[in-house]
């Protein structure tokens, strides 16, 4: 339920009920001025009474001026101006809401709210026109443009949302103009009902039939409006001639009194039917039906002059108590919207923040995506707002909303652009395995082929609609090639076999001078030079290979009575750095050995630091001794430490330039 609206539509009723107290007022007067002109003719026509009476059988019925005064005549099309659907804030929609909007507007029934809220948004959606207009201008002069030269043409969505316009348009021209021929139609019909009237009235028959004449009143209420420079004549020839039929007629008294009669029997069950809607359950629905009611009890005519207060009281007590209600009801509906613009100025100021939320990753917007869309949510389960602050609080919320994913659309054009240049790089990647697909030197195409696939997954992501045909293409070239690689693989094998063998006999020579503790390093190195130089060995055998490998060196570096301790490490970490650069990605490796040597000597100099400022805080005691002697030890040893450490990043920085 629309709360702002049923507030006002509620409150509308007083109108009516003003209305009709008046009317009673105007029509006891007039029933009192009736009553005294046609006194003295009641015995003259008692017999034409009657006769009438028999021939009318109870049907008829006065009309008075003033409760006839009105009826027929209110236009349609002010009553469609007086509803209104709920305020709506346009400002917040994209161009693409506007179009979906305008296209549901040009297929709506209801011609004139569409023409109202396409009035309410084309100034919007120009705006967002324009907009566009001076940044493509603005493009358009940076890239070396005359301003004069200028030819901007309107995507697809503008012409969608100005046909549509245009449409809503012209329907509602068209409704305009059937409206004003209905309404000289009336104007024809309802002067030919003058003409009829003229007829009765002028005729010299005192006993002409009343139903015809109340048949033509009834004609004339059920004619629609007709146009405004001729309803005000209309309603005085109309209304005259009504009372010099009945002033002509001798029977005037009784048929009025009869009327009224059928009046008061009419407006009776108004009243039981007033007094039903206070227990009505739906009191909105109850609102519209009193509304109903009053409308119906005013246009109905006079009644005995002794039942007319009485009468009206009763009707009024009625509306009273439903407004009573109305009263409680508009007071409770709006404390809630009290309530719900608190929780919406909080829910405004909670999203405040995202306003300047800004990240270069997509989970991170994402999350944040997710986040709002919850506030929003929460949002939207909020019922109404007062009017007179319903703007600024969503002009505040929504604002922030539009903000937030403006900024979130720039963060993925920009990253579309990135993919664009991803996808140029990758293409080049492509371009380069199609060259060298067909390449026979296998191993140095196979190193290639595997640094580009390196590259290619460094490069990052391309736009979506390409992701898949790209690197299929580049797969193809590296399937191709390795394809044929594989081909070739048992004369690999037997080469890999044959590097197994000469690994096998180096490790031999290797232990043999660990076993006779020969000294000859320089025989050793280039054992260990030999060694990596030669290249694969089968995958089944190069973890026991390497096992074997490392377990000489060791026998051998172990069994070397001449080297110092120092020595012995120079050799070890040598090898283990030889081994890492005869691996692959070896620069990498060595980068994030060195690295975690770095941390490990911060480390060690950190402790030495502090270490030693501790021992200046001891005094001169047995404990304090003791504890110096701790430190002391501890410094010591880390010193060991630390040069050994150094030691490796000499060796590592020697080994790998």
């Amino acid at each position: 339920m629309d709360k702002e609206k049923d507030i006002k539509e509620i409150e509308n009723l007083d109108t009516d009920s003003q209305d009709v107290d008046e009317q009673q007022k105007v029509s006891q007067e007039k029933s009192a001025e009736i009553e005294e002109q046609t006194s003295g003719e009641k015995d003259t026509a008692e017999e034409t009474t009657k006769e009438v009476v028999a021939d009318t059988s109870g049907q008829s019925q006065e009309q008075s001026l003033d409760s006839e005064v009105d009826l027929g005549e209110k236009d349609s099309e002010e009553e469609d101006e007086e509803e209104h659907d709920e305020e709506i804030d346009y400002s917040n929609f994209s161009k693409e809401e506007f179009v979906e909007l305008i296209k549901s507007l040009a297929k709506d029934d209801n011609v004139q709210k569409a023409e109202r809220v396409a009035r309410e948004i084309k100034p919007l959606f120009d705006e967002i026109k324009e907009k566009e207009r001076g940044e493509a201008l603005e493009r358009f002069v940076a890239d070396g443009g005359a301003e004069e030269d200028f030819d901007f043409k309107y995507d697809e969505l503008t012409t969608r949302f100005d046909a549509n316009y245009k449409l809503i348009r012209d329907r509602r021209a068209q409704f305009v103009k059937a409206k004003e021929e209905q309404k000289e139609a009336n104007l024809k019909k309802k002067q030919a009902i003058l003409e009829k009237l003229r007829e009765f009235v002028d005729s010299e028959e005192t006993n002409i039939s009343f139903n015809e004449f109340k048949n033509l009143q009834n004609e004339w209420k059920d004619v629609g409006p007709v146009p405004g420079a001729y309803a005000k004549t209309l309603w005085a020839n109309y209304n005259a001639l009504v009372d010099r039929f009945y002033d002509n007629r001798s029977i005037y008294f009784e048929l009025k009194e009869l009327d009224r009669k059928k009046n008061l029997e009419s407006k009776i069950e108004l009243c039981e039917r007033a007094e039903k809607l206070v227990e009505h359950e739906n009191l909105k629905e109850a609102i519209k039906e009193l509304n109903e009611l009053h409308h119906e009890f005013k246009h109905i005519g006079p009644v005995p002059q002794e039942e007319q207060e009485p009468l009206w009281q009763r009707f009024k007590g009625a509306s009273d108590a439903v407004y009573a209600r109305r009263k409680e009801f508009v007071e409770q509906l709006k404390s809630e919207l009290e309530e719900n613009l608190k929780v919406k100025e909080q829910l405004a100021e909670e999203v405040q923040p995202f306003a300047s939320f800004d990240s270069d990753r997509i989970k991170e917007w994402n999350a944040k995506t997710k986040e709002i869309l919850d506030v929003q949510k929460k949002w939207e389960a909020v019922g109404g707002l007062p009017r007179a602050k319903a703007k600024v609080v969503n002009k505040k919320f929504w604002g922030t909303f539009k903000t937030f994913f403006n900024n979130k659309s720039a963060f993925f054009k920009k990253l579309d652009a990135q993919r664009e240049g991803n996808l140029e790089k990758k293409k080049e990647l492509v371009n380069r395995a199609v060259e060298i697909k067909d390449s026979i030197d296998w191993q140095k195409t196979a190193d290639e082929f595997k640094r580009l696939q390196r590259e290619w997954k460094e490069i990052g992501p391309v736009p979506e609609k390409y992701r898949e045909s790209v690197y299929k293409e580049f797969k193809e070239a590296a399937d191709h090639f390795f394809d044929k690689k594989r081909s070739k693989n048992n004369e690999v094998e037997k080469e890999f076999e044959e590097n197994l063998k000469r690994k096998e006999n180096i490790c031999d020579q290797i232990e043999k001078m660990a076993v006779e503790k020969s000294d000859d390093l320089e025989k050793f190195r280039d054992l260990q030079d030999e060694y990596l130089d030669i290249g694969f060995v089968p995958r089944k055998s190069i973890s026991k290979i390497k096992s074997r490998y490392s377990e000489v060196v060791d026998k051998f570096i172990n069994g070397m009575e001449g080297l110092s301790n120092e020595d012995r490490q120079q050799i070890r970490i040598e090898n283990q750095v030889n081994k890492l650069l005869s691996g692959p990605n070896a620069d990498q490796k060595i980068h994030r050995k060195e690295q975690a040597i770095r941390k490990q000597i911060n480390k060690v100099e950190h402790d030495i630091a502090l270490w030693k400022n501790n021992l200046e805080f001891f005094a001169d005691s047995k404990t304090a001794d003791k504890l110096k002697d701790e430190f002391n030890s501890k410094i010591k040893s880390a010193n060991n430490e630390l040069k050994n450490l150094k030691q490796q990043l000499r060796v590592i920085r020697t080994v790998s330039d």
